[in-house]
């Protein structure tokens, strides 16, 4: 019998981007199990920020080629800017990523129009049957968006418990006029993130490659 950390090591490792789904969909009572354990997730003074909003059968198609379209035609405006730029270590890291998602679908180093199609699969949620959308209260600043990364990485790992894949995805939060008007979100809440999700397509190249992550003396310094 494995014990709690050996099974928690286990989730975390079989825990990965997926980037091609099943369309099979995931049953509503299965997704209210993944986030009531996702609920229990820390916040600052349990302010508990997030909200979701999450497409099932016909709405996930409509939201799917609605913002393909809107993507297609659109530049990226995102409440919350994505990063400056990547120096060092941290543009590496993204590099090598980005060279093994290539890699594994057969995109050649510099074929921009390739890799340009493949960022907009993003847009097409990777054939998930799901989509989510993560919410934060706009005057809980950046704690609020810190809340609502730790509950979606506790969502993550729930979902992995059952058997269920996932993407977070900073490109859904690209295009927030459109994806508010979409879900009627209010105007006090701040879009974060979305995630794709779903049963993962096991025979899909993309998802056949895993990120390494940087030894324990890389990101920690002792002091005694």
């Amino acid at each position: 019998m494995q014990s709690e950390p050996e099974l928690f090591e286990r989730l975390l490792a079989a825990r990965y981007s997926c980037r091609a789904f099943l369309p099979q969909p995931v049953a509503t009572e299965t997704i209210e199990r993944i986030l009531a354990l996702a609920q229990r997730t820390p916040s600052w003074c349990n302010a508990q920020p997030w909200q979701v909003h999450i497409t099932r059968g016909a709405a996930t198609e409509r939201f799917r080629q609605a913002l393909f379209e809107h993507a297609s035609a659109h530049k990226p405006e995102p409440e919350y800017p994505f990063p400056r730029e990547y120096r060092g270590v941290y543009l590496e890291r993204r590099r090598a990523c980005g060279f093994q998602l290539y890699e594994s679908v057969g995109i050649a180093r510099g074929d921009r129009g390739a890799s340009a199609r493949q960022t907009m699969e993003n847009f097409r949620l990777f054939g998930a049957p799901h989509a989510m959308i993560v919410t934060t209260e706009e005057a809980l600043g950046v704690y609020g968006v810190l809340d609502c990364g730790a509950w979606v990485g506790n969502f993550m790992l729930a979902a992995k418990s059952f058997g269920v894949a996932s993407i977070a995805q900073a490109a859904l939060a690209a295009h927030p006029g459109f994806t508010r008007r979409f879900f009627g979100i209010a105007e006090d809440r701040r879009i974060v993130c979305g995630m794709s999700f779903g049963y993962e397509d096991r025979e899909h190249p993309a998802n056949r490659f895993r990120t390494a992550r940087a030894a324990i003396g890389e990101v920690v310094r002792w002091l005694d």
